[in-house]
């Protein structure tokens, strides 16, 4: 080695050294820097927040992450509308959007909207204790002086100005005695990371109330009864999408595949379904959320956006035929929809296959045998006589021989010859034609989960549908409904669609949440212990185990010796719910068992100065108008006053003395039943003596 070699390699090594320090202390300076920034950001943050909780507000800031050694929440909003965590920015560079990505400075910054949703699920298994639903839970990410408001999947992103307006103009969802508890609670499992640095006039981020008067304690108990009766103050549409505490493990349950809530009416099948999508719609997964009737997706939509908007871009509302006719126009096959066609089409053939034949001298009513053809024989894809011949028809209880198969078959093929001669299809069709083309080229539309509200009634085929979409995926397909509540003709049995529900996977909800006792007795009296047949195969002869939980309610009775009497005592009762308050109206409905009433009293009530709505044009969101509608237009939804007029004459049209009795009394019980337990404080029943015909407009 050249003399003084080794001093030069050492001084080589100094100045490396050396350098490598001046690195680390420049970076030392620019980490300090962002933390000051950082901390000035959550400052001023914090001091908009904190003028809130003069008005019933917590705020809860700094605290610990659970299970962690340094990590911490920057913030824990509690208030009216829910609890909020909240995760500060002081970045120097504007917050984007792209592609789903969160960028900042040409950097992907997503990982820490990941890690505000983790903390977020960590808040929820929190209240999980305290059996609160999650979709009262937001992770919000707050940018200092930007004004920005976008979303990022369930990742509110927000400015300080947006943040105050989002929190203030949110719904109330809990009331100050829950908003105390909620906050001692969260206070106990976030405990603080330090000593807060909050605005000169506050001392503490203790719940204020806890400040001024003594703390009260509440058990589960205590805040479960507290919700309800703060859910039952509130509009319908808001009392509509309560959940009750013990139905919360329902929401968050995961299911190894095929699953089934059922229970009797009132028991909150539906707010389950709804708050079960909004929760795996904000854990990322893609819903698709099915009803029979077609008013109830729109309805069911505008209800889960005011109840839980983030992720609800994720879930898709729809009925079942609307969803096979957006299946088939995605695949190049036309729908050939037409109904009064179709209807055309039966009426000729009756007259020639059927009103001269057996089917006639057992059953006259030709509206039997057409729904013997669309529900059953098409219903259940049955695709020859020796498979009609050997088919069970769950649902159906008049006995049909051979010859009577024989004679709907025959009938069934005039009707298929008519309606190809004409080019058109009915609703059982179109289903038929989607389920088809699912064989031929399965698919899933990128859907994690489908839930199927009103199961009851769909036909096999259209639970077949759903089964070719879902599989049998763990928590794919979810099944709600009563088939005691089951309103058109026809059945199924889960079996006949290759769904297996074992392990655990179906749930029966024994408490009724909605009606009051005296009416659901009422309703319960109409079915007259009439059995009925269970999706699962079952017969079920005795009246479901229900706990009753309200009982002011009442049931009114109103007969009269003609129509227009009847109309003025139904009149009368309207005008003295006007004049409760201003929106009694809003929260009642009139429901009738024909569209031809349903046209009769919304022209009398408009009339009469009232404001009135369709029920088929009620979309959900809240009005002051009064519903009217028909009993089936009604499914899955619930109003505080129900007026049924006229409400026996159903149940005695079903009685012809004819073989089908049996079946068409069945169906109008349960019909009727469906009305009266849409009531949850009153109940009126409006009926006519038996002096006029039961057809005539003079009479019901």
């Amino acid at each position: 080695m050249a003399a003084g070699g080794s001093a030069s390699a050492q001084a080589a090594r100094h100045r490396e050294h050396a350098q490598f320090l001046t690195r680390q202390l420049r970076e030392a300076h620019r980490a300090a820097a962002r933390w000051s920034a950082a901390a000035a950001g959550e400052r001023q943050v914090a001091a908009a927040l904190w003028a809130l909780t003069g008005s019933g507000w917590t705020l809860l800031v700094d605290r610990l992450w659970p299970g962690t050694a340094t990590a911490n929440v920057d913030m824990i909003l509690v208030g009216p509308a829910g609890v909020y965590v909240i995760d500060v920015k002081n970045w120097r560079a504007a917050p984007q959007i792209v592609d789903g990505e969160l960028i900042a400075a040409s950097r992907s910054c997503t990982s820490e909207a990941v890690k505000l949703q983790a903390v977020t699920r960590r808040v929820e298994d929190a209240l999980a204790d305290m059996q609160m639903s999650p979709v009262a839970v937001a992770p919000v990410m707050v940018f200092v002086g930007r004004q920005v408001d976008e979303r990022l999947g369930r990742v509110h992103l927000v400015g300080i100005h947006e943040l105050l307006h989002t929190v203030t103009s949110a719904r109330t969802r809990l009331r100050p005695p829950v908003v105390r508890a909620v906050a001692a609670h969260l206070t106990d499992v976030f405990p603080a990371y330090e000593a807060p640095q909050l605005p000169d006039t506050a001392t503490t981020d203790a719940p204020a109330s806890t400040r001024d008067e003594p703390g009260e304690l509440f058990d589960v108990d205590d805040l479960a009864a507290e919700q309800l009766r703060a859910a039952r103050e509130r509009p319908v549409e808001s009392w509509m999408t309560f959940l009750h505490p013990d139905q919360l493990s329902l929401v968050r349950r995961r299911w190894g595949g095929p699953a089934r809530i059922t229970g009797a009416a009132g028991t909150g099948k539906t707010v389950v379904g709804l708050h079960r999508a909004a929760y795996l719609a904000q854990s990322g997964g893609r819903v698709l959320y099915v009803t029979f009737v077609r008013n109830l997706p729109l309805i069911q939509k505008h209800l889960l956006e005011r109840m839980a908007p983030a992720g609800s871009d994720r879930i898709e509302f729809t009925s079942l035929h609307r969803w096979a006719v957006t299946l088939l126009a995605q695949r190049g096959v036309a729908a050939r929809l037409n109904v009064a066609k179709a209807d055309d089409c039966f009426a000729r053939a009756w007259r020639t296959h059927g009103r001269h034949t057996c089917l006639a001298d057992l059953e006259p009513s030709p509206r039997y045998w057409e729904d013997e053809l669309r529900h059953v024989i098409k219903g259940r894809d049955i695709s020859s006589l020796p498979k009609y011949l050997a088919a069970s028809r769950p649902g159906r209880r008049t006995a049909l021989r051979k010859a009577h198969k024989e004679a709907v078959w025959a009938l069934y093929e005039e009707y298929q010859r008519l309606l190809n001669e004409r080019g058109v299809q009915d609703f059982p069709d179109l289903l038929l034609t989607a389920l088809a083309e699912l064989r031929r080229h399965p698919t899933d539309g990128g859907y994690t989960t489908v839930i199927a509200d009103e199961v009851q009634d769909l036909t096999l085929t259209g639970v077949r549908i759903l089964h070719a979409i879902a599989g049998d995926s763990p928590n794919g397909l979810l099944l709600i409904g009563d088939a005691q509540q089951a309103v058109y003709p026809g059945g199924f049995r889960l079996a006949d669609a290759g769904i297996n529900i074992r392990g655990g996977r179906a749930e029966v909800l024994h408490v009724n949440y909605r009606n009051a006792a005296a009416i659901m007795q009422a309703a319960l009296n109409v079915l007259d212990g009439e059995p009925f047949d269970d999706i699962d195969g079952m017969t079920i002869t005795a009246p479901p185990a229900v706990e009753m939980t309200y009982h002011d309610g009442r049931v009114v009775h109103s007969p009269s010796d003609s129509r227009p009497m009847h109309d003025a005592a139904l009149r009368k009762a309207l005008n003295d719910l006007a004049t409760q308050s201003d929106n009694a109206l809003a929260d009642a409905a009139v429901l009738c068992a024909t569209k031809r009433d349903v046209d009769h009293y919304l022209q009398m009530l408009k009339a009469r100065g009232l404001p009135v709505l369709n029920l088929d044009d009620y979309d959900g969101r809240p009005g002051q108008a009064l519903k009217v509608g028909t009993y089936l237009r009604a499914k899955g939804l619930e109003f505080k006053n129900v007026y049924l007029p006229c409400h026996d004459r159903g149940l005695k049209a079903a009685q012809l003395g004819g073989s089908a009795d049996i079946d068409r009394l069945a169906l109008a019980r349960r019909q009727l039943f469906v009305a009266m337990t849409r009531a949850r404080d009153l109940l009126w029943l409006g009926s006519i003596t038996d002096g006029a015909p039961a057809t005539s407009m003079n009479g019901c």
